[in-house]
């Protein structure tokens, strides 16, 4: 870099001072505050300039002194015209100086450039007043208020001035212009409070009469009323409260007017005028708006009422509740139900169904069935109470009639609706009613429990053929239903005694090509067979069945058919061990010992059987297999006759191996007990030797 003026790059370098390392940090000995800074700082400034006084000694000082001033004012208003603080302080200036014509001339050029300033108007006058210019002050307060009548003050400031001059004639004057411009109600009740101070009754209450007409609210008949009651006036007191209410309409139903009519009421002595003003304004008020009233309603009957009227209150108070958690959600269907229990434990039935309409207004936000699950019950119950509560038949048929307009039957339907609007005609022996809402149910959404409650109907009616026509047309819409077919043939035999056309149904049943529950429908068919005592047509549906399943249940169910005596068939199956037995020993008897050989020799054909079936077929059936051969055992301890029996006492004297833990393919873990039969050649039919083999 090149040198300039002989400087070297060092000489011409910004050399920053070393930070000083602060060694000793102790606390000095003489501490400084802010607040001496501050003081001393004060202290070092200078005193503000102060302008010298001066002194007016003659006449031509204070005529020069007066132009200089006026010349600065005129400058002033002439470069800002718009401000009104400098037309006030050139007036009040000249107000000082005793030139009071100067003065209003410029308070008049100062009205001229913003005459809707109420400031100046004030100011305008309050000069002339201060200065006793009575006349003048009445001149500029009658322009103000005729050019500004909506500004109260104006008219505030006039009235009080009259009245200060004692010229009450005036005054009224004055009010009587400003009462033509209509004003609030502070302005009424300032020209009563007037009226009032000169003990001018009579005209304070012909002012009421007007104001009321003026302002037909709720404030103005309450000042009213307390004039009223103020005077001694009790009856024209309670008048005034009861022309409110009858006047007012709509308007009056508020509870600021009810409060107060019900609490001059309680001052007067007359509980029971006060309660019936309250439970008026319960019934007629929103319950919204109400909460007030119910206080004071509380209140009062704590302070006056009986037990009676505090349990009154106390389910306004719960009604006041539900209202409330309606009002938030109205969809919240338990609510409206705990709001309609409130009203039937109160009984009134227009209150009642009040809140039903009001509830069932409140339809659930989309077509789903979940929605509509709780609200439903609002109809049914609706319905209910119509029916049984208020016992009128048209309501509820009305009711009926509205609900199942309203269910859009096409995305969902409510087979309990239906079923109840039918039953209800029913009860009023309207058969043609009642088969026409059920058929109309069938034809827009049928339902499994639609034709059921239709087949019920007419089969308590005795209508065999309409029952008939509707089973067949119950299993044409749905064919797979098994309990349909059970109930149609059960219905066959049991009702009419139709052997034939049960056995008939149940063939047709078991030969559809789709059924929901196969099993019930065989086991119905197996019932009635055996109920009817035909041993062989069991047997032959054992053997049908077996040839669609291997199912274990099915061969025990079989061979259990088999080795129970004929007489037993058909009873019930929950007796007692011992019992059974004794009865199967004494049906045994009975039978001849021909009859149980051949029983059992049946009974243990269909053990073997069902054993080959699981070995050949089921494999890995160990649970079934175990199952099977702890049924056959026991129908072996329980045979009749006298070798079997030995064989038995054998069976329960051979000692019985401990029972080994067995692992399948699928990790399945089973116990089979497994009998080690010490005899050198197995007894003719013991399932022991299976046992073994099995294992």
């Amino acid at each position: 870099m090149a040198n300039f003026g002989g400087t070297t790059p060092r000489d011409t370098e910004v050399r920053l001072p070393r930070a000083t390392r602060v060694r000793n940090k102790q606390p000095a000995d003489q501490q400084i505050t802010a607040e001496q800074i501050l003081r001393e700082s004060k202290e070092l400034q200078e005193v503000d300039f102060k302008a010298p006084k001066q002194k007016i000694s003659s006449p031509a000082e204070l005529a020069e002194y007066r132009l200089r001033k006026r010349k600065e004012f005129e400058d002033l208003v002439r470069r800002v015209r718009w401000n009104q603080g400098v037309w006030v302080k050139y007036a009040q200036w000249e107000e000082s100086q005793k030139d009071y014509r100067r003065a209003r001339s410029v308070w008049e050029r100062a009205l001229d450039v913003s005459y809707a300033s109420v400031t100046l108007w004030l100011k305008y006058a309050e000069m002339e007043m201060r200065a006793r210019f009575i006349n003048h002050a009445r001149n500029v307060w009658d322009r103000a208020v005729t050019l500004l009548p909506r500004i109260d003050q104006l008219w505030y400031k006039y009235i009080h001035m009259e009245e200060m001059l004692n010229n009450v004639p005036g005054a009224r004057q004055i009010f009587e212009r400003w009462m033509q411009w209509e004003p609030d109600h502070h302005g009424w009740a300032a020209y009563i409070k007037m009226e009032l101070r000169y003990s001018e009754v009579e005209r304070a209450r012909n002012i009421y009469e007007r104001y009321v007409q003026c302002l037909p609210s709720v404030k103005a008949w309450v000042r009213y009323a307390k004039f009223e009651m103020k005077n001694g006036q009790i009856g024209l007191a309670r008048t005034c409260y009861e022309r409110a209410v009858g006047e007012m309409g709509e308007d009056a139903q508020t509870e600021e007017l009810f409060i107060k009519f019900a609490e001059f009421e309680e001052k007067c002595k007359e509980p029971e005028r006060a309660r019936a003003i309250y439970k008026y304004a319960l019934d007629h008020i929103p319950k919204g708006q109400a909460q007030n009233v119910y206080k004071k309603f509380v209140a009062f009957e704590k302070q006056h009422g009986d037990r009676e009227g505090i349990e009154d209150v106390i389910v306004g108070e719960r009604r006041f509740q539900y209202e409330a958690e309606v009002k938030k959600n109205p969809l919240n269907y338990d609510s409206w139900f705990d709001y309609i229990r409130l009203e039937e434990a109160a009984g009134d039935h227009d209150k009642i169904r009040e809140v039903y309409e009001r509830a069932i207004a409140n339809t659930p936000p989309a077509d789903e069935k979940r929605y509509w699950q709780r609200y439903i019950y609002l109809w049914i119950n609706y319905a209910l109470f119509e029916e049984l509560e208020a016992q009128d038949a048209e309501r509820t048929r009305e009711v009926y009639r509205a609900c199942l307009k309203l269910i859009p039957h096409k995305a969902f339907t409510f087979a309990k609706m239906w079923i109840l609007a039918a039953q209800f005609e029913v009860r009023q022996q309207r058969l043609d009613a009642a088969r026409k809402i059920l058929g109309m149910s069938l034809g827009l959404c049928p339902k499994d429990r639609t034709y059921k409650a239709y087949i019920e109907i007419e089969r308590q009616l005795g209508n065999i053929e309409r029952v008939r026509t509707l089973y067949e047309k119950y299993l044409e819409w749905s064919p797979a239903n098994c309990t349909a077919w059970c109930k149609f043939a059960e219905f066959e035999q049991q009702y009419l005694g139709e052997i034939d056309r049960a056995r008939a149904i149940y063939e047709l049943a078991i030969a559809q090509p789709l059924l929901d529950m196969p099993e019930v429908l065989w086991k119905s068919y197996i019932d009635f067979e055996i109920s009817e005592g035909n041993r062989e047509n069991t047997r032959k549906l054992y053997e049908r069945l077996l040839q669609r399943t291997k199912h274990v249940k099915v061969w025990l169910s079989y061979a259990s058919f088999e080795a129970t005596p004929a007489s037993m068939l058909g009873e019930e199956e929950h007796e007692e061990v011992g019992s059974e037995a004794g009865r199967r020993q004494a049906a045994a008897e009975q039978e001849g010992p021909a009859a149980a050989a051949d029983r059992e020799a049946h009974a243990r054909s269909v053990y073997e059987r069902a054993f080959r079936s699981l070995r050949e077929n089921q494999p890995d059936a160990k649970e079934e297999a175990v199952m099977l051969l702890e049924a056959w055992r026991t129908f072996e301890a329980d045979t009749v006759a006298a070798e079997q029996r030995q064989v038995s006492h054998a069976l329960q004297v051979l000692p019985i191996a401990a029972p080994q833990k067995l692992t399948d393919t699928l990790g399945v873990q089973t116990r089979l007990k497994q009998l080690q039969v010490k005899q050198q050649a197995p007894c003719c039919h013991t399932p022991a030797v299976y046992y073994n083999a099995y294992g």
